[in-house]
């Protein structure tokens, strides 16, 4: 007999899950990004305020459209158990010419085909990094950061 309260989904659902969340954003095709979203989302970016709630998160999302803004992401691996996905992905931040690639790694739990916990790590020295490559790659073209 299946637990009513039990979480559905196996892992490898749960990970095609983000990673539809994820390439969502790159469009952006926020309806299809708040369709994998719970409402009551919590999102992390670890060191920075936490997000609570869908609509806060996709207000974020909404106001980088646009703008000349993008986001790109590359997933290099990810892994289930449960509930929960981790992944180890490159997240790519355009502002203007200015291009931001860096290191991540997210914790996604999904419910129900339903993402309701985003956490991301990243390291501080690589988003510096990344700060200074994207500065130069905005002044001479040719060096600006590709996915």
């Amino acid at each position: 007999m299946t637990d009513p309260v039990a979480p559905t989904g196996t892992g490898t659902d749960n990970i095609a899950t983000v990673d539809r969340f994820l390439f969502s954003l790159r469009g952006p095709d926020l309806d299809t990004a708040a369709d994998l979203l719970d409402e009551n989302l919590v999102y992390q970016n670890v060191g920075l305020p936490t997000i609570h709630g869908r609509a806060r998160t996709l207000k974020l999302f909404k106001g980088m459209e646009g703008r000349n803004l993008g986001f790109d992401v590359k997933i290099h691996r990810s892994a289930a158990d449960g509930v929960s996905v981790l992944n180890e992905r490159t997240d790519v931040i355009r502002i203007g010419p200015v291009v931001l690639k860096f290191w991540v790694c997210g914790v996604f739990e999904v419910h129900d085909g339903r993402i309701t916990l985003w956490r991301d790590y990243f390291d501080q020295f690589d988003m510096a990094k990344a700060l200074v490559r994207g500065v130069i790659g905005a002044v001479i073209p040719g060096l600006r950061p590709r996915l």
